[in-house]
C-alpha cells in the first residue's frame, strides 16, 4: 500500500506537471466526496488525512461542542466529546474519527471522477497564472484544426484561439503546422482559461525582432515605431545611442540573413528599416524610401507635411494603392500630402510666381516653411485656367522639298486613276483579253492591249 500509493501520487505529478501536494489535496477531497455518497450525510464536516510515506487514510467528522444539540450531524454535547477529549469545552471544535471499513463501487467510480476534475482545475490554474505573466510576449503553437472563423493552436498544455481578425489574409493554415504567435489575450471564464493568439498585430513584428537581433534585446537598438499591413509590407524605424554603431546595419545583418529570417516567418512579407531622426521632415523623408524627396514643407499647427518628389518618383513615392505613402504617414504620426515638382511648377504659374521651380527647391534636402509663403495645400482654385494654345506657323521649304512634293503629287494622281479603273470593272480578264497600263515618262498611263 505504502509503495503503490507513493507511485501514483509521483506519476501522475510527472505526467500533469503538478506538485506533489496538489495531488494529494485532490486525492483527499475527492475520498470526501466518496464518504458522503456512501454514508448519505452531506451535511456533516467530513476530513480526510493521507499519509503517502505510511499509505494511512483516515476520515475524520468535525462537530461543534453545543450545550443543547440541535443539528446531530454538525454539533455534539459536552458529555459526548469528553469522551474523545477530556479537556473539551463548550465551543470547541472535536474531531471524531469514522474510517469506514469498506467504499462501495458507486462511491469509488465518484471518487475517481472528483480527483480527475480537481486535477484538471489545478492543471488550468497553474497554466493561467502561467500564461498571465508571457502576455503580450512570443509563444510558438502548432495547429490543432481549423474551423471558418476560428483556428485552435496547441501551446504546449493548453488551447489558443486564433480569431479571423487576427489572421493574416494571404496566409493559408494547415493541421500539424508551427507558428509563432503574439499572446494578446488570457481570459479566466469557464473550465479553463480562453487564450486569443494573433498573428496580424504590430507586436509581433516587434517580438520577432527581439527574438533574432541581439542588439534590440539588449536594448543597444531601439526600435521607435512600427506600422504595418499585415501579409503586405511593414515599415520599422530604429534608432540607437551609440554612434558608432548602425541601426539599419544590425537589423539587417551579414547579407541581410537577419531581417530574411524574420521574412521567412511572416511568409514572404516586405520590411523596410529605416533609420529615425529627431527632425521631422528627415524622419518622413526616410519613412517614404525608397521613393527620394526633393523638398518638404512642414506645418506644425496643423500637423501636416507636403512632400515634393520628381515626376518621375511620384508613383514610387506613393506605392501601390497608396501603401508607401499610407505607411509612412502611420510611421511618422504626420499627414502626409504628396506632390510632384511638375505639379507644383503649375501651382505656381497659376499663382504668377516668378522663376522656375529650380528657384523654389532648395539644396537642402528638407526646406522649413517660410512665414510669407502660402503652404501648398492653402491653394484652392476656384475656376480652372486654360491656356491659349499657340499653333507654329509652317516653316518655308527648299527647291528640293518642292519638287518632291510635285512628285508625290503625280504618284498620288496616278494611284487614284487606276484605282477608278478598278471600280469599273476594266482591269482584270475581260472576253478573253489581258489588260495591262504601261507608264509613259510623263507619269500617265496607256492602255496596252495583248491578245
Amino acid at each position: 500500500m505504502k509503495t503503490e500509493l507513493r507511485a501514483a501520487i509521483t506519476q501522475l505529478s510527472a505526467e500533469r506537471n503538478l506538485p506533489k501536494e496538489v495531488i494529494l489535496a485532490a486525492l483527499e477531497s475527492a475520498l470526501v466526496s466518496a464518504y458522503k455518497r456512501e454514508t448519505s450525510t452531506v451535511e456533516q464536516d467530513v476530513l480526510v488525512k493521507v499519509d503517502p510515506n505510511v499509505g494511512e487514510i483516515n476520515f475524520y467528522v468535525q462537530k461543534v461542542i453545543a450545550e443543547s444539540v440541535t443539528n446531530p450531524d454538525r454539533e455534539i454535547s459536552l458529555d459526548e466529546a469528553r469522551k474523545s477529549r477530556s479537556t473539551a469545552q463548550v465551543g470547541d471544535v472535536v474531531s471524531i474519527e469514522c474510517t469506514p471499513m469498506n467504499i462501495g463501487r458507486i462511491a469509488v467510480q465518484a471518487a475517481k471522477q472528483v480527483v480527475l476534475q480537481r486535477l484538471r482545475e489545478a492543471e488550468h490554474r497553474i497554466i493561467y497564472e502561467e500564461l498571465t505573466d508571457r502576455a503580450g510576449k512570443l509563444v510558438s503553437g502548432t495547429v490543432q484544426y481549423t474551423e471558418p472563423r476560428r483556428i485552435y493552436v496547441r501551446l504546449n498544455r493548453t488551447e489558443a484561439i486564433l480569431p479571423l481578425n487576427e489572421q493574416v489574409p494571404n496566409e493559408h493554415y494547415y493541421r500539424g503546422q508551427r507558428l509563432k504567435l503574439y499572446l494578446l489575450e488570457i481570459a479566466q471564464g469557464g473550465k479553463e482559461p480562453q487564450i486569443i493568439v494573433s498573428r496580424s498585430h504590430p507586436n509581433l513584428i516587434r517580438m520577432l525582432f527581439e527574438l533574432e537581433i541581439p542588439e534590440v534585446h539588449s536594448g543597444i537598438v531601439e526600435l521607435k515605431a512600427i506600422a504595418r499591413e499585415a501579409g503586405h509590407r511593414t515599415k520599422v524605424a530604429v534608432a540607437t545611442a551609440q554612434e558608432r554603431i548602425d541601426p539599419v546595419g544590425c537589423c539587417l545583418g551579414p547579407r541581410g540573413i537577419r531581417l530574411q529570417s524574420i521574412i521567412n516567418e511572416l511568409n514572404g512579407e516586405k520590411i523596410d528599416v529605416i533609420q529615425w531622426h529627431n527632425d521631422p521632415g528627415v524622419f518622413i523623408s526616410n519613412a517614404l524610401s525608397p521613393a527620394q524627396v526633393a523638398t518638404i514643407r512642414i506645418s506644425e499647427e496643423r500637423n501636416t507635411a507636403t512632400v515634393v518628389v520628381p515626376d518621375k518618383q511620384l508613383s514610387l513615392a506613393i506605392g501601390k494603392e497608396g501603401q508607401n505613402a499610407r505607411l509612412a504617414a502611420k510611421l511618422t504620426g504626420w499627414r502626409i500630402d504628396i506632390k510632384s515638382v511638375a505639379a507644383i511648377e503649375v501651382e505656381r504659374a497659376v499663382r504668377q510666381e516668378p522663376g522656375p521651380i529650380a528657384q523654389a527647391i532648395a539644396p537642402e534636402l528638407v526646406e522649413t516653411e517660410p512665414p510669407e509663403a502660402t503652404p501648398v495645400e492653402e491653394i484652392v482654385l476656384e475656376e480652372p485656367v486654360e491656356f491659349p494654345t499657340i499653333t507654329e506657323a509652317p516653316g518655308e521649304k527648299t527647291e528640293e522639298e518642292q519638287i518632291r512634293f510635285a512628285e508625290d503629287i503625280l504618284l498620288a494622281a496616278l494611284k487614284t486613276r487606276i484605282a477608278d479603273k478598278d471600280k469599273s470593272g476594266v482591269t482584270g480578264k475581260r472576253k478573253g483579253k489581258v489588260i495591262k497600263y504601261k507608264e509613259r515618262d510623263d507619269g500617265l498611263a496607256d492602255d496596252d492591249i495583248q491578245e
